[in-house]
């Protein structure tokens, strides 16, 4: 009798068994991650944005992106604001297409209000076709300034300075820029670096 036929006739006769049942026991850490209910989804609100002035001239949002290492301004703001000539900068600015684009200049120490706060700011102007209620972009390092907390759940931006803070409800904010569906990528990168990248070769 061939040895498949005999393994066969074993199991269906109950002569073997084709397995022992076994109990797993989960630790408490294990049966708390499947028991426990997974939070509810929440919608995409967008961008958190604040409103500044600047020299006292109401600009609009700001957008506080904690991605950018520097704080940019269009080029039709800055001339707006009639704030002189800009210092020549050696930064060049990467954008998410890969593209690559100088600024105007940079200008620096410009007195940034948020409502009863006033922070030094270091701008980079670009030439670029901003969106109108949101000119400016105001990166990590103005946001430590700030001493900023961002309360995603709430849609809070609170803002501190020594012993006094503000904050903003975002939430109105955030439905209205969640419906632009535009994607602003910047990398920084350094002239020699650029040079360097430049003269190498593409690859084919």
């Amino acid at each position: 009798m061939p040895t498949y036929v005999k393994f066969l006739k074993d199991v269906l006769t109950k002569k073997r068994r084709l397995g022992e049942f076994e109990t797993a026991c989960l630790t408490k850490e294990c049966s708390t991650i499947l028991t426990s209910k997974i939070p509810e989804k929440m919608k995409d609100l967008g961008s958190f944005t604040i409103p500044v002035a600047i020299t006292g001239q109401k600009i609009g949002q700001a957008l506080c992106d904690l991605g950018a290492s520097i704080k940019l301004m269009s080029l039709s703001v800055y001339k707006k604001l009639g704030m002189g000539k800009a210092r020549i900068t050696t930064i060049t600015i990467q954008l998410a297409d890969r593209s690559i684009t100088h600024p105007e200049g940079k200008i620096e120490d410009v007195l940034v209000q948020v409502d009863k706060f006033i922070f030094p700011a270091d701008f980079i102007i670009l030439d670029y076709d901003a969106n109108k209620e949101v000119p400016i972009i105001l990166g990590r390092s103005f946001l430590d300034t700030g001493r900023t907390l961002v309360d995603v759940h709430k849609g809070e931006v609170t803002m501190r300075v020594q012993d006094q803070e503000i904050k903003f409800v975002v939430y109105d904010f955030m439905k209205y820029h969640a419906e632009v569906e535009e994607c602003y990528v910047l990398k920084i990168l350094d002239e020699t670096l650029l040079e360097t990248l430049n003269s190498e070769p593409m690859l084919e």
